[in-house]
């Protein structure tokens, strides 16, 4: 189940797009509330963003992560895809 909406998710536009503000709570508690909904997001760092001066892409992914309670499940470039955990953690259980 997490797979297809892994692929799904790939295939259509960023949920989430940060951007010049940064990473605020405001875009965690949306990233959140998407997780909640769709079990996985797609996210989007843009180029004016101030994270891509502060850290390496391949970074930013997991730090979001972990202040979400998610796992990356898939990066490409400045997209990713963050699964939530309970999703996962059931489906290791199955």
């Amino acid at each position: 189940m997490i797979r297809e909406l892994v692929k799904k998710a790939w295939h259509e536009r960023a949920a989430i797009n940060i951007g010049k503000r940064g990473m605020t709570e405001e875009v965690l508690e949306e990233i959140r509330r998407q997780l909640k909904k769709h079990k996985v997001v797609k996210v989007k760092i843009l180029r004016n963003c101030p994270l891509r001066k502060n850290y390496d892409r391949k970074e930013i992914p997991y730090i979001i992560a972990s202040k979400v309670n998610a796992k990356v499940v898939g990066v490409r470039g400045y997209v990713f895809i963050l699964a939530r955990m309970r999703e996962l953690d059931s489906k290791l259980e199955a």
